[in-house]
């Protein structure tokens, strides 16, 4: 028997376009009720591809089947009253309404609060409402390029573009603090039995995750410039990613800094045999030897820069000699931070990824086929997270979510 989720009994309506969905998938995926509301041709990401085989459908879409596992789907024409009616009887069922885009924008948390005291509504925008930019369009580009994000993001030849970051990471940031905003709301809620309503503005949610950068002009003035698979930063970095032997990249880390560091670095080369390779393993040795390292001094002191200096080349030299599995494997093992530069199918067929279950398989049974999803990045023991079931087909659950709304 499956143990219940996390938000087992909680209640969601979500009335979202691509800014808000995955704020309901969280949410489904942890053991909530989410109802999806779609138009009775469909929600439009029916239509986005890529599809199954190829094949066009409204049933198809990848794109959808990813951001709404778990969920329920009933479809409502609100220019109908009749359909008007139904969704304010959900509502008023409900704890937590979702909503973004153009389906639902009217709606008036003030007018809902009067039958659903407690309810607790998040509207997620690109720019907030009632603010200048309010009527702008903005799709997850424009979100990401605006906040910041782009700006670090890219290469150190800063001849060529940013870069943007692919898999709707703008929507994502905001659906999640749409999420943490409606989880906390919940507690409040549970203290005063009083609900509220929440804006997330996506355009504000992607700026706070620009790391440092934000805040180094705040305090400073100083604007980070992008590195490749580095951190933006107004100091340029090393590099850390490197080719390894079968033509995969990793990255390297941080290279030894203390002496038990190098120490690892030693035993690593003499184990595979190439401390004669490297002709700068004597300096290894030395870094292995030294009793402290005085990093405020490292500029003054000629030698401590050529023992840094060999422990990153070693790691790049033993990178060039192994697989790209065997270094971050072999990293690991001596406490080196070392992570190989996986796509995201590398990542399904990763043995730790493995066992740990983050693969899924989900059934569909209207096709009699199970397909691989992608699972969470956290795991309740005492209440799991998992893909009660695959996304819903259009209008699925009309019959009893309607029926069970009308007798409520």
């Amino acid at each position: 028997m499956n143990q219940p989720g996390a938000l087992e009994g909680l209640r969601v309506i979500e009335l979202c376009d691509e800014l808000g969905m995955f704020a309901g998938k969280l949410l489904a995926d942890m053991g909530a009720e989410v109802i999806k509301v779609e138009r009775p041709e469909g929600d439009p990401t029916r239509a986005y591809p890529p599809f199954l085989d190829d094949e066009p459908g409204l049933e198809r879409s990848l794109y959808f089947w990813h951001y709404n596992t778990s969920k329920l789907s009933v479809t409502l024409d609100l220019t109908n009253s009749v359909d008007r009616k139904r969704l304010s009887t959900l509502i008023d069922g409900t704890d937590i309404l979702i909503q973004s885009g153009e389906v639902g924008a009217d709606l008036e948390y003030a007018v809902l609060q009067k039958t659903n005291a407690g309810l607790i509504m998040v509207t997620l925008s690109p720019f907030g409402q009632e603010m200048p930019r309010q009527e702008e369009a903005a799709t997850d580009l424009t979100i990401l390029a605006g906040g910041g994000p782009v700006w670090n993001c890219g290469y150190d030849d800063h001849s060529l573009p940013p870069v943007r970051g692919g898999g709707n990471q703008g929507y994502h940031t905001a659906s999640h603090f749409a999420v943490m905003s409606a989880l906390v709301a919940l507690l409040y809620r549970d203290e005063t039995d009083k609900g509220q309503h929440i804006e997330v503005n996506a355009h504000a949610a992607a700026n706070v995750t620009t790391e440092a950068g934000t805040y180094t002009w705040l305090v400073a003035q100083e604007t980070v410039e992008r590195q490749t698979g580095r951190h933006a930063a107004v100091n340029p970095s090393m590099p850390v990613q490197v080719l390894c032997k079968d033509g995969r990249y990793v990255n390297t880390g941080i290279p030894p800094r203390r002496p038990d560091s190098f120490s690892a670095v030693c035993e690593w080369l003499e184990t595979l045999g190439l401390t004669e390779e490297f002709l700068e393993f004597p300096l290894l040795e030395q870094g292995s030897k030294r009793a402290r390292f005085d990093m405020s001094m490292l500029q003054q002191d000629q030698e401590l820069m050529a023992i840094f200096g060999a422990g990153r080349s070693a790691m790049n030299f033993l990178a060039s000699r192994l697989t790209a599995y065997e270094f971050f494997v072999g990293g690991q093992q001596r406490g080196f931070q070392t992570g190989i530069i996986y796509s995201p199918e590398e990542v399904l067929e990763d043995p730790h990824f493995i066992e740990r279950g983050f693969p899924v398989e989900v059934e569909h049974p209207e096709l009699a086929r199970t397909f691989t999803y992608p699972g969470a990045p956290y795991q309740f023991h005492g209440t799991p997270w998992r893909i009660r079931r695959r996304a819903p087909l259009l209008g699925e659950d009309n019959g009893h979510v309607f029926a069970e709304a009308k007798h409520s």
